[in-house]
């Protein structure tokens, strides 16, 4: 392994075992303690990029159409969710969040920062650490987003 090789590997366990630590402990956060992490990210993804078909979550999400229909059923039973026909083929079902399901997101987002808050807090880092934090936050979202 050449030592760039050797340096990417370590860095990928570190940022792995980091990232996998904290959001553990932001998962326990949320508005709806009933609501799992699957139908939480339908309903982020829904708030942020608007109505889409199953298949199109199904994609995002990176599973199976009947196990997103699955998640869409929860979400559609406890009045998150609502099914529209798709204006251009009435075959097809968007889904697309109502105000209750954007409120649990937008509580559930709130919350979540607030306890990453607290926690930096606590470790009282300097301007400079916390601009750190900020660019890697901006070099992690580039590996994921790609």
């Amino acid at each position: 392994m050449s030592a760039s090789d050797e340096s990417l590997h370590l860095t990928a366990t570190d940022l792995r075992m980091a990232t996998f630590r904290l959001a553990r402990r932001l998962r326990c956060a949320r508005a709806a303690d009933s609501m799992s992490d699957a139908q939480l990210a339908v309903l982020a993804d829904l708030r942020m990029n608007g109505r889409r078909t199953i298949s199109a979550l199904a994609e995002r999400e990176r599973v199976t159409a009947p196990s997103m229909t699955s998640t869409v059923n929860g979400l559609e039973e406890q009045g998150f969710v609502a099914r529209t026909p798709d204006e251009d083929d009435r075959r097809r079902v968007q889904v697309e969040i109502t105000d209750a399901g954007a409120a649990i997101v937008v509580e559930t987002i709130r919350r979540r920062d607030e306890l990453l808050a607290d926690m930096l807090r606590e470790v009282d880092y300097t301007e400079a650490e916390l601009t750190t934090l900020r660019e890697a936050s901006a070099l992690m979202r580039r590996a994921v987003e790609r």
